[in-house]
């Protein structure tokens, strides 16, 4: 085993080294000319209605018994139905977005905001979470015409604790979310070694000139396993041998993290992603890691590191199990198509015909409608959480 390094380590150097990762890369990879097609490159219309959606979400939190005479305050409240503001302009909302890649999205969100909500705009706080220097500045060229209501941390623990001009000792009000951020988070493999009974991880060496897949030694007390192994105890006689699954911890303690500091509101997760049944599937039996390039899809995810895009379906189970176990509510769980077509209901947006056009491919189940899931939690709005 020497020299092999487990597959999380080689998906975050691929991914992520600040001088040769996929996402450090000046050329744009999302789009026609890139590598592969997002929600966000499907047009405008997509985050003009996740905009609408945060509107009526901030809308509907819960008033306060707090009376004050009517300023700017109130009649941000009257607007979006919410006494949670604070008195004298305090109290102000925020938006915080995780992966904003350019921050096309972003501008769409404030863009529609600016226009359609302007009270709101004023008194909201749009915020990234973006690690990635390089992609700050990216972000911050794309997002200059909203230099003033735009903010940056690296994580979310620089918003509660006032580092680098966080909002000190204060939570998240308002809404949290990302699209298409969790399937890029590295992730561990393991599979099945049928002749002696045991899980092994898959790691990664190089040998004649090119990476390949290894197996290397697993402890029994690996904490991304026991869940499964437990799931699975009935399953073992009749896994095949190399049977594979994945776990994403990086994405379970985001999640966490992130349900930690919300102190109302919700929190969003767009992206790709099966429940624990579903990746469970004998149809799986080598996991659903992928690699994508010039919009082709490819099972050889060593080749090339750096070049492709990695990618792994989203263990949504085990992401709503830790919003759970932080106090949030389960609001939804469902396909792309079902959120967008309820919100175009409930909003009755009147769609010209190119938008039409990007509502059916953002919908249609042979596009992004059921490629894509949506999970919305909750912590409800209260006094208590405004204190």
């Amino acid at each position: 085993m020497h020299g092999a390094i487990p597959f999380t380590r080689f998906m975050d150097l691929a991914l992520y080294c600040p001088v040769y990762g996929y996402y450090e890369k000046e050329g744009d990879t999302i789009g026609r000319g890139g590598d592969f097609f997002t929600n966000v490159s499907v047009g405008t219309l997509f985050g003009e209605l996740l905009a609408r959606q945060f509107a009526e979400w901030l809308k509907g939190s819960q008033k306060s018994k707090v009376q004050s005479p009517k300023s700017k305050v109130q009649a941000l409240r009257e607007e979006i139905g919410t006494e949670e503001v604070g008195e004298a302009g305090q109290e102000q909302l925020q938006i915080v977005e995780a992966g904003a890649h350019r921050g096309t999205l972003a501008v769409d969100i404030l863009s529609w905001m600016r226009e359609n909500r302007p009270t709101l705009f004023e008194c909201l706080e749009y915020w990234i979470i973006e690690p990635s220097l390089r992609r700050q500045e990216w972000q911050s060229k794309t997002l200059a015409g909203f230099s003033g209501q735009v903010h940056w941390a690296s994580q979310f623990k620089e918003m509660r604790t006032g580092e680098k001009g966080g909002r000190v000792g204060k939570a998240i009000r308002g809404i949290i979310f990302c699209n298409e951020l969790l399937d890029a988070m590295p992730i561990r493999r393991f599979g099945w070694d049928a002749s002696r009974r045991v899980w092994f991880e898959w790691g990664v060496a190089f040998e004649r000139e090119c990476f390949v897949w290894t197996r290397m030694p697993l402890a029994e007390t690996a904490g991304d396993l026991l869940a499964l192994k437990a799931e699975m105890t009935g399953l073992r006689d009749v896994l095949p041998d190399g049977f594979t699954i994945e776990s994403c911890p990086a994405a379970v303690r985001w999640w966490a993290e992130a349900a930690e500091c919300l102190a109302a509101g919700k929190i969003l997760a767009i992206d790709y992603g099966f429940t624990d049944e579903e990746l469970l599937r004998p149809e799986r039996r080598n996991g659903t890691v992928r690699a994508y390039r010039g919009h082709h899809l490819s099972d050889d995810v060593l080749a090339d590191p750096g070049q492709q895009d990695l990618t792994a379906h989203v263990n949504f189970s085990a992401i709503q199990r830790a919003g759970e176990s932080a106090g949030l509510r389960t609001d939804a769980l469902q396909y792309q198509s079902q959120f967008l077509i309820s919100l175009l209901e409930k909003t009755m947006v009147d769609l010209s015909s190119d938008r039409v056009q990007q509502f059916q491919t953002l919908t249609h189940p042979e596009h992004l409608g059921r490629a894509f899931r949506v999970l919305v939690q909750a912590r409800d709005w209260s006094l208590q959480a405004l204190a």
